[in-house]
C-alpha cells in the first residue's frame, strides 16, 4: 500500500474529523459491552489516511471506503459506534497512532509484511493486492523496462515504494496518492507506482493503468500489539462477514465486481514480503 492528507480534504470535513479526534485521548481507558478495552467510551476508534479510493476516500463530507465498511462492522459486532480519524499513513503504518492511543485500529489498505508486523498486530488478511502503474493515456511507459531514465511518484513508506526501489527506478517520494496524482497531472513525474485498486478512479481523468506488477500483497486491519481480544474480535467480525454474504455485498459495492475465491474464503494470515 499506501495514502491523502488532512490537508488535501475539504475544510468542512477535515474540522469535523479534527472535532472527532480530540473525543479519544486515550487518557480514559473505556470497554464495549463485550470487554473489549477501547481508548474512548462507547467509540471504535478507527486511524485512517484518504484518498485512498476505493478504501477510504471523502463523499458527501463523509470518509467512507471498503475499509471504513468493514471496521463499522466490527463496531456493530462490538455494540459501539465507529468514529474515524484522518492521520498521515506514517503514523499509521509505524504503530505511533495505536502506541499512543490515538485510535483503537488502524485500516488504510495497509499491506502486512514482516516489518509492519514487529510494530502491529494484523488481523487475518482481508484483500489481495498487487503494484500498479498509472500514466497519461498514450504514453508508452508499461514495463518496468520502459520506466529506465523515467521518473516515478511513489507513496512515502508504502509498499510501492519499497517496490520502486528494489527495481531501481529513480523515484519521488509523496506524502499521498492525491499528491502523486496531482504530480502526474503536472509533469512532475512520468508515472506513478500504488496498489493497482486504487489507481482506477483515475482512468476517467486522462491516465491508464499500463502495468500490473505482481506481488502478492495482502492487507489487514492493525491493532496495538497485545490487544488479542480486540485482534480476536476483528477476525470473528471478519470471518462472519464472509459467511453470511455481507463481505460479498461491501466488496462489490466499492471494487465493482465480485471478489475473487480466495478473498472470499476464510483466510490465514499470508503476508507479504512487500
Amino acid at each position: 500500500m499506501r495514502t491523502r492528507t488532512l490537508a488535501a480534504l475539504p475544510a468542512a470535513v477535515a474540522a469535523a474529523l479534527l472535532l472527532a479526534s480530540c473525543g479519544g485521548s486515550g487518557d480514559d481507558a473505556a470497554s464495549s459491552d463485550g470487554g473489549v478495552q477501547l481508548v474512548s467510551d462507547g467509540t471504535l476508534t478507527l486511524c485512517t489516511n484518504p484518498p485512498y479510493e476505493p478504501f477510504e476516500y471523502e463523499e458527501d463530507g463523509e470518509v467512507v471506503g471498503l475499509d471504513i465498511a468493514i471496521v463499522n462492522e466490527v463496531a456493530t459486532d462490538l455494540g459501539v459506534t465507529l468514529t474515524t480519524k484522518v492521520t498521515p499513513f506514517e503514523g499509521i503504518q509505524s504503530g505511533a497512532d495505536l502506541n499512543t492511543d490515538n485510535c483503537d485500529v488502524v485500516a488504510s489498505g495497509i499491506t502486512i509484511t514482516p516489518e509492519r508486523q514487529q510494530k502491529i498486530d494484523f488481523s487475518d488478511p482481508y484483500f489481495d493486492a498487487d503494484q500498479g502503474l498509472l500514466v497519461p493515456e498514450g504514453s508508452d511507459i508499461d514495463s518496468v523496462e520502459t520506466l529506465e531514465g523515467k521518473t516515478v511518484g511513489v507513496q512515502q513508506a508504502t509498499t510501492g515504494e519499497t517496490w520502486a526501489t528494489d527495481n531501481g527506478l529513480q523515484t519521488v517520494q509523496f506524502e499521498d496518492l492525491g499528491l502523486q496524482i496531482q504530480a502526474l497531472k503536472t509533469g512532475q513525474v512520468d508515472a506513478v507506482v500504488n496498489d493497482i485498486a486504487v489507481l482506477g478512479p483515475y482512468v476517467s481523468e486522462g491516465f491508464e493503468v499500463s502495468a500490473n506488477f505482481s506481488t502478492g500483497e495482502q492487507y489487514g486491519l492493525g491493532v496495538k500489539q497485545g490487544n488479542t481480544a480486540l485482534l480476536d474480535q476483528i477476525n470473528a467480525t471478519l470471518e462472519r462477514i464472509r459467511e453470511d454474504g455481507t463481505y460479498d455485498e461491501l466488496y462489490t459495492q466499492y471494487i465493482g465486481t465480485a471478489p475473487m475465491s480466495s478473498e472470499t474464503a476464510s483466510a490465514s494470515p499470508s503476508p507479504s514480503d512487500g
